[in-house]
């Protein structure tokens, strides 16, 4: 499990430093503007999940917080969980990558949004969110 946590991490972090650190690159632009970015580390995600569905599902369905402990307290559990995490936040991060060009947020900031996002991704989000409508001079909902 140690060698998977460590490769889903290699899976992921090209993107997060062509967004990041090179943000207008014409290649981190071609790269960042596909979906399938995302394929690698979703792949390797579903390589976990598939063949322990049957036995998840009912654990997933109605979550207790004992048996949802019990799972993430494992390598397999805490490795799935992991993996999880950055597929999600690649996704967000991705997400914000675009919409930030598109919105025109100028790079530094988005950059910085990025870094949180790829640190605590919901956090990050929710700063994104925040800069996203300053920029655009609305904090109206």
């Amino acid at each position: 499990m140690s060698q998977l946590f460590q490769l889903s991490n290699l899976l992921v972090m090209p993107f997060w430093v062509l967004m990041i650190a090179l943000p207008n690159w014409s290649w981190s632009r071609r790269i960042m503007a596909s979906t399938l970015v995302v394929v690698p580390i979703a792949l390797l995600y579903s390589s976990l999940v598939i063949p322990n569905f049957a036995a998840l599902l009912p654990l997933l369905a109605n979550p207790q917080l004992d048996i949802i402990a019990g799972l993430l307290s494992t390598p397999s559990g805490a490795t799935t969980a992991w993996i999880h995490f950055l597929a999600f936040d690649l996704w967000t991060g991705r997400w914000v990558y675009s919409d930030s060009q598109q919105v025109g947020i100028p790079t530094w900031l988005t950059s910085l949004c990025l870094v949180c996002v790829f640190m605590v991704g919901p956090f990050g989000l929710l700063v994104y969110i925040l800069v996203r409508r300053w920029h655009r001079g609305s904090f109206a909902v």
